[in-house]
């Protein structure tokens, strides 16, 4: 059975992390580091304008020679995004990810970034909801319910 939980729910409460487009890979990679995730937003005027990943930095910058300390990450982001709105469901944002082949998605409230979503958030709240589901299990087979 679908959950009616949906994206808002699950990331409710959590800062939105991002970095302006004109920053260097470097300055990015630092802050990405010290927030220890491996990606992140790329905004310029408040507009989600791509996302720069440890891949990206890997097959971008890594792999073609490039200076992380002379090149902005502008030049290195992945800038075809599929994003997901915020009502959406756990599962139809899988759903997102296993088609596109991404393990992150912008979250849009219209065409506001509200949120950045990862597949490890939904695996969390996956092992939530199963943990949860085995106390009730477990608590009507012995009858505390």
């Amino acid at each position: 059975m679908a959950s009616m939980t949906q994206i808002r729910d699950i990331l409710r409460g959590r800062k939105l992390f991002w970095v302006e487009s004109g920053r260097s890979v470097a300055e990015v990679a630092r802050r990405m580091s010290e927030l220890e995730v491996g990606a992140i937003l790329v905004l310029e005027n408040e507009e989600l304008r791509g996302i720069f990943s440890e891949r990206d930095l890997m097959t971008r910058v890594v792999v073609e020679g490039r200076d992380p300390a002379l090149t902005p990450v502008m030049e290195v982001m992945s800038r075809e995004l599929v994003t997901i709105e915020e009502t959406a469901t756990p599962e139809e944002a899988l759903a997102r990810m296993h088609a596109c082949g991404c393990r992150h998605l912008p979250v849009m409230r219209g065409s506001e970034v509200v949120a950045f979503l990862s597949m490890r958030d939904l695996m969390e709240h996956r092992l939530a909801e199963t943990t949860d589901e085995l106390g009730y299990m477990r608590a009507y087979i012995h009858g505390y319910i």
